[in-house]
This record gives structure tokens, sequence and C-alpha cells, in this order.
């Protein structure tokens, strides 16, 4: 019996969806996340440390970022995602086993090692296997829903944490936390790729880096979506980080704050679900989505109510959206052969942005309320929404035909 042609392309692109959801379901469902900074109080480490185990995170995700993304391209992707998994947990059975500095050090080491392998890697590995199967205009809503599951993942590991924890302590959420990843892993070893040939034609990771890096600064259509990737991306992911200050000032109980941002998380979810509809905006479309959500966050911190974190939560919600579609953007645009190295790029850029935006909130916190922060720092937004809406109304790029 012979299958279709429109048969087996469904049934790759159904095993290729599933596995990835999967895989990103796993590697966010990491039960220490909302208890590693307890772990490290409790062990005796001083604000000081603390700190400084999270700046070295950062600086090997920083170090790491673009020449993960050109080994990604030089060599399997699959490889490198069912390895960082397996980082990360060596990483999280270290803090629980001898938890001391030197420890929790090596394992944001690790962890930094994980992450860089694996950004980059996976959606370009997404994106070149929907392609092959005719299916690259399905990647706007593959990348939603697979943000989605990790979203997904992540509150279900802050649920998950406390019980666990109440069972067997630091040691209990850290085994489950090291399972997690060992079943991200086996999960990424289903993932399908057919780049053999590539991988032998290849140039090497040092010539793949240079001509990425060499496309990025050549061709203005790549430059500009690289840009635009933190743009979006930077501001919102550093401001997550203060919500729970933001909506313990709106006065309300202590316990009532974890069910806000559940709110909060729960809209950026949804959200990420409407990807595909929403890839049919223009530039203009993507102007007018960054100007709303950026109004929602300003009004919604300045209201200082539990209704105003609703509002925050709608503007991240579209924040989020706006980031899968400006990797939609930069994906139709740049070549198989450099995708992970130039997705690893915006990656750098965002992190480094990220970086600046936690000093600017320290500076401006020092002299203002975190709402009046929230406020300031949505100004960023409008620009980019002013600079996108001034040029011309594009269409959607659109991806490649397939061979």
């Amino acid at each position: 019996m012979t299958l279709s042609p429109a048969r087996v392309p469904a049934t790759g692109v159904r095993r290729l969806t599933t596995t990835l959801y999967g895989y990103a379901f796993l590697d966010d469902f990491v039960l220490l996340y909302p208890v590693y900074a307890l772990l490290f109080a409790d062990t005796g480490l001083s604000l000081w440390q603390i700190s400084s185990l999270f700046a070295l995170w950062s600086i090997t995700a920083v170090v790491l970022e673009v020449p993960s993304g050109a080994l990604a391209d030089a060599v399997s992707r699959r490889l490198l995602l069912w390895v960082g998994p397996l980082f990360n947990a060596v990483g999280f059975a270290l803090w629980v086993i001898v938890p001391s500095y030197g420890a929790f050090a090596l394992g944001f080491v690790l962890w930094g090692i994980g992450g860089a392998l694996c950004s980059g890697s996976l959606e370009a590995l997404a994106y070149d296997e929907l392609d092959r199967l005719g299916g690259a205009d399905r990647y706007a809503r593959v990348m939603g829903r697979v943000r989605a599951a990790r979203l997904v993942a992540t509150m279900a590991s802050i649920g998950a944490a406390g019980p666990v924890f109440a069972l067997g302590g630091y040691p209990a959420v850290g085994a489950a936390s090291v399972l997690a990843c060992v079943l991200a892993a086996l999960v990424a070893t289903r993932l399908p790729e057919h780049r053999a040939g590539r991988e032998a034609d290849g140039d090497g990771w040092w010539v793949t880096l240079r001509t990425g890096l060499g496309e990025a600064r050549g061709n203005r259509s790549v430059r500009g979506a690289l840009l635009l990737i933190p743009a979006v991306a930077a501001v919102w992911g550093a401001l997550d980080e203060y919500t729970p200050l933001l909506a313990r000032d709106t006065g309300v109980a202590e316990a009532t704050v974890p069910y806000l941002i559940l709110l909060v998380w729960t809209l950026v979810t949804a959200a990420s679900l409407l990807t595909g509809p929403a890839e049919r905006l223009g530039t203009t479309g993507m102007a007018w989505l960054l100007a709303g959500s950026a109004l929602a966050l300003a009004v919604g911190a300045a209201l200082r109510t539990p209704a105003g974190i609703a509002l925050v939560g709608l503007a991240f919600g579209g924040f989020q959206l706006a980031e899968v579609l400006a990797d939609v953007r930069l994906q139709h645009r740049i070549d198989d052969a450099r995708r992970a190295t130039l997705t690893s790029v915006a990656s750098l850029g965002t992190e480094l942005v990220t970086v600046l935006t936690f000093a600017a909130y320290a500076l401006l916190g020092a002299r203002a309320d975190h709402s009046t922060v929230f406020v300031i720092l949505s100004v960023p937004y409008l620009v980019t929404a002013l600079a996108l809406g001034s040029r011309r109304n594009e269409s959607p790029p659109q991806p490649p035909r397939a061979q």
C-alpha cells in the first residue's frame, strides 16, 4: 500500500510538532524554578553572592550565544537539543547534592551552556523541517504553541513545587527537575532532522560564524529583522521579573500576589496561541500591536489595582505575540545554512538589551516606585511602534516555496 503524497507530509508535520511541544514542556517543567533563590538563601549565601550567581548565568549565556548558534549550523541541531538538557540536569543535581556557592556557580555555568546549545537550534530545526515538509507557512503557529507549552510548563512547575517540596524538601524538587531534563533529552532524540548532507559539505564552525555575521552586516532586510527581535523581546522580559513587586504594591495580601501573576501568565499563554491568525499582520499591523500593548502596560501600571495587573498581562501577551512574529520575519529572510547562527545573534541582542533594562530599572527604581518605572519603560515600545509605522506597509514575509 502506498501512502498518498498529501498524507505523508501531514504525518511528518504531526510527528514534528508533537515532539516539539513535548520537548518544550519538559524543558521548562523545572520544579526548582520557584524555590532555587530560597535554596541559595537557606544555604547561607548573602544577597551579593546570589546576585553574582545570576550575573554569572547571564555572562555565560552572552559569551556562548552566538558561537553555539554557529555550532548548531555546523553539526546536528538535534544533537545539541538533547545534550543541552543534560548539562542542565547535572547542574541541578549539584545544587541539591552539594549545596554551596561553588556548586551553585558551576550549576549556573552548566545551565548557561545548556541554554546556549539549545538557543537557536530549536527554531532552526523546526523551520527547516517544516520547510522540507512544505509547511514553512505553519512556523508562526507552531512556535506560538511551543511558547505556550513552555509557559504552561512553568505554571505547572510553580503549582507542583509546593506539594513536592512539602514531601521531600529541596532534594525532592531537585530530583524532579533532573528527571524532567533527562526526559526532555530523550524526547529530543525523537526529533526528525534531515541535514546529513549539509553537515558533510559544511565549511566548519568558524567559517559558518563569520559568514552568518557577514550576512547580518551586509543584508539590510536581515539586519532589520535581527534588530526588531531585541526591540520587542527584551524590555518586557526584564519587567516580568518585577511584576510580583508591582502586584504587591496594589495593596493586595501577599497570598494574593501569586494568583495575579498566574493571571498575567495565563493571558501571555493565550496570546501565544494567536500567532497563526496574527501572522497576516503587515508592518503597520505590527506597529499598532506594539503601540496598543505599550498603552495597556502604561495604563495598567499607573492604575495600581488588580485590574491594572490584568492590563499588564494583556500588554505582556501582546509583546509575546509580537516577539514570535518578529522571529517569523527573521526566519523567512535567512538562509538555512546560517539559520541557527543568525537566530542566536538575535538572542544575544535580546540578552544584552535585557541586561541594560535591568540596569535602567535599578537606576529609575532608586527614585521612583514600581508603577512609575513600568510606565517609563513602556516608552521604548512606543518608539519602536513609531519606527515601524513610519515605514511603508509591508506585507508579512512569505516562506520560500517548498522544492
